[in-house]
């Protein structure tokens, strides 16, 4: 799996410890910035890294800004994504299981380094499970095409 992340500077602290995870899981990823002591607009820096799971170039991608929902909403702008705010084990389990969530946004602001790496590490192991929520899925997919026709 490769992943692509980003962050604002809200998200920059907690995207380090998770970039040390990534490395000691051997788990493939680039991130697309910010880099320290920069004050940036999360918009730019989520659209990059989802553009690249968009164009198929990467799997997933892990955002980070100061809540997780400034990145979900931009990230979800976008053909394609399913983008979660996670902020217990619980919810990065379903956002995979039933969700089938190729984006994880996380906030810097509000998770502490040990849960958010604990997060991480489930919304990575756990498959979709398909079933019914294959159908929802696929009704929101819908959803996009319908309503976001040329």
């Amino acid at each position: 799996m490769k992943l692509a992340l980003a962050s604002d500077h809200a998200g920059y602290e907690l995207k380090k410890q998770i970039m040390a995870y990534l490395k000691s899981a051997g788990v493939e990823f680039v991130d697309f910035g910010c880099g320290p002591g920069e004050s940036v607009d999360y918009v730019d820096y989520g659209a990059e890294a989802t553009r690249r799971v968009v164009s198929g170039e990467f799997d997933r991608a892990i955002l980070f800004c100061g809540t997780g929902i400034g990145m979900s909403v931009v990230a979800n702008k976008f053909p394609g994504i399913i983008a979660a705010v996670c902020w217990d084990e619980y919810t990065a389990t379903a956002s995979r299981t039933h969700n089938n969530a190729n984006v994880l946004c996380l906030g810097g602001r509000v998770l502490k380094p040990e849960l958010a790496v604990e997060i991480v590490r489930l919304w990575l192991e756990k498959q979709f499970e398909g079933g019914r929520h294959e159908r929802r899925v696929a009704k929101i997919h819908q959803l996009e095409k319908e309503n976001f026709k040329k």
